[in-house]
């Protein structure tokens, strides 16, 4: 088995700045971006959330991410201040390996920085209104932890949260996991899921003016079709890991039979048409754990 390294440490460490070798200088034309101001302000009034991203050399250390926050926290003569460290440096840039923040990971930022100032503290530094910071302060209320849990690191749509509250919680799960299951995070197919969710699984009752477009007959068969298709994602969950496994060693096997040359020789002859099939399944399969290792070694 291959075992893959993290991209980053798991703590954090307080540095001297003194001690960060710059990748790039900034010129004073970015100093004085709208960009650039923002941080500026935000790192005045809630401080520095984001660690800079770091990468260890013969005893200092080169920032991969972070230029704008080290220019200003230089400039204001701060001396620390903590750093995640990279264990590679490698050609491409950190930016194409980073996991950018998720929806929920901007929602506990936000309640992160509100235990030292306020709501519109907040809006003043980011430049955006008290009611968007409220709004993503309230955005997990009324969601069950299990469906945060597994909706944690995906690009869910904010508005889609919103419909999973005015379902029950065991619904709230069920439907996380389809849209993982789907790699749709949109409010419009909360939306679908939430049409095709019985009232006993409803917070409270549907919307009537939101029902008119459907009868009783089409919203009835929409529900049954989604329970079929939540309890068929339920069976695949299930059964996935025994099946992926026997995928596997049955590939390995069929890709060392056809390493045999005689045999090779004897299918691309008599079966051609199979041996075809063979090698399209062997091609997918090697295809599908190269990508899997290139996703587990950037750490996402």
């Amino acid at each position: 088995m291959t075992l893959i390294k993290s991209s980053f440490q798991p703590d954090l460490l307080k540095l001297k700045l003194k001690t960060l070798l710059r990748s790039k200088e900034l010129n004073s034309r970015e100093k004085k971006h709208a960009k650039y101001l923002q941080i500026a302000t935000s790192l005045s009034a809630v401080g520095m959330i984001e660690p800079l991203v770091v990468f260890p050399i013969d005893g200092r250390y080169r920032v991969l991410d972070g230029h704008k926050r080290l220019d200003i926290l230089l400039s204001r003569r701060v001396e620390e201040a903590e750093c995640l460290i990279a264990t590679k440096d490698e050609a491409y840039t950190y930016n194409r390996r980073v996991n950018y923040l998720s929806t929920i990971g901007e929602h506990q930022m936000i309640l992160r920085a509100l235990r030292h100032n306020s709501e519109e503290t907040i809006a003043s530094a980011l430049n955006v209104d008290v009611k968007t910071i409220k709004r993503k302060r309230n955005l997990l209320d009324g969601v069950c932890k299990e469906a945060v849990e597994v909706l944690k690191d995906r690009p869910v749509s904010p508005k889609a949260f919103s419909v999973l509250k005015r379902m029950k919680p065991v619904r709230q799960l069920a439907a996380a996991q389809l849209m993982v299951a789907s790699n749709k995070y949109s409010h419009r197919f909360a939306f679908v899921l939430l049409t095709g969710t019985s009232d006993e699984m409803l917070v409270q009752p549907p919307i009537k003016s939101r029902q008119r477009s459907l009868s009783t007959e089409q919203r009835t068969r929409l529900i049954v079709e989604t329970d079929n298709l939540l309890d068929h994602v339920k069976g695949v969950e299930l059964t996935y890991g025994q099946e992926a496994l026997t995928l596997s060693v049955c590939c390995r096997y069929v890709d060392k039979l056809l390493a045999n040359g005689n045999l090779a020789s004897f299918l691309a002859t008599r079966h051609s048409d199979v041996l075809g099939e063979l090698q399209s399944l062997i091609k997918l399969f090697h295809q599908d754990s190269a990508n899997n290792t290139k996703v587990a070694a950037t750490g996402r």
